[in-house]
């Protein structure tokens, strides 16, 4: 098993340094061989949301392991995240409890704000496209709630995902447990190091989702009905590549290790055991100041974000929509 290194957090927690992302993840076959071939290689994070429609079927797999023995439930760190149909005071406990009904846990190890921007509810995880209501409702009264989360045993921490930095320092500025985690997405040509900076400086974990540029989220953009996307191709970057060469690693390796070593943790989502072993194997090795240098250079800034939320056209008429439009 691989020896994988682990983010201190309060209360004692440890967030082990890598990640299994599931977004995307639904068919049963190809997740379930997934999550197995993750946990026989080592991994114990594991990242789901509501709106990812997979919890349940993650349930059964973790249910599986612990029923066995052949794990702890102290051993995992799972993570999933309020939706944006849940962005109310109201329905914080609502789905939370949901949650963790389909994961079959009895608690979480970290609840996240999934975006800041939410919709109206109208009984499922995603609203209907032709029901869409914006809301705008105030992050901390929903702070409040998922604070209420903690001290009612559903979670032992609370973070935020997609937040700017605006809105991570008024809920800072105003919380009584703080977040102590931001996922963002994160990749060679999309660092974001001020805000990376700004979240160190304040004790939050950063998490990178789509860590290798997300190659699948054309077949995404079909899914919706949306025309596909120019994506950045870190993977094939001769860069990467000949860094990949030098320390006889593969391209995939040399992105996950290089953000490693600037202090933040990958969740790479792949269904291929092969694959998801590899990823994991990325603490044998060191990238010397040459490399992080080159790899620093592959930086393009906000043109080069894959996962832009043009896909919810509504969500970015909010005042509190996080990206620069």
């Amino acid at each position: 098993m691989v020896n994988v290194t682990f983010k201190k957090m309060p209360e004692g927690q440890k967030m082990p340094a890598i990640g299994l992302g599931t977004w995307m993840s639904t068919n049963e076959e190809e997740l379930v061989s997934a999550l197995d071939a993750a946990l026989e290689a080592g991994y114990r994070h594991i990242d789901t949301a509501a709106v990812y429609f997979n919890e349940a079927l993650i349930g059964k797999v973790l249910n599986k392991w612990l029923s066995s023995g052949k794990i702890k439930r102290e051993e995992l760190f799972v993570t999933t995240k309020l939706p944006i149909a849940g962005m109310h005071p109201d329905r914080v406990e609502l789905f939370i409890k949901q949650s963790l009904e389909d994961l079959q846990l009895d608690y979480l190890d970290l609840y996240l704000i999934h975006f800041p921007v939410g919709t109206n509810y109208v009984g499922s995880v995603v609203t209907p496209p032709d029901q869409i209501q914006v809301e705008t409702n105030d992050h901390l009264e929903i702070w409040k709630k998922m604070e209420e989360q903690v001290d009612a045993g559903r979670t032992k921490a609370i973070g935020l995902s997609n937040f700017n930095q605006r809105q991570i320092e008024r809920i800072l500025e105003n919380c009584r447990i703080p977040p102590v985690c931001l996922q963002v997405e994160l990749h060679a040509s999309l660092q974001q190091k001020e805000l990376v900076e700004f979240c160190h400086k304040n004790n939050l974990i950063v998490v990178a989702y789509s860590p290798l540029g997300n190659p699948g989220y054309n077949k995404f953009l079909e899914s919706v009905g949306q025309d596909g996307k120019e994506l950045p191709n870190n993977l094939q970057n001769p860069i990467v590549q000949n860094i990949a060469k030098k320390h006889n690693k593969s391209p995939g390796q040399i992105l996950l290790r290089f953000l490693i070593e600037k202090n933040i943790v990958p969740i790479p989502k792949s269904v291929t055991p092969k694959r998801i072993e590899e990823n994991l194997n990325v603490f044998d090795f060191s990238l010397d100041e040459e490399d992080l240098e080159q790899l620093e250079g592959l930086e393009k800034g906000e043109e080069a974000r894959i996962c832009d939320f043009k896909f919810f056209p509504p969500l970015r008429e909010s005042p509190e929509f996080p990206f620069p439009l």
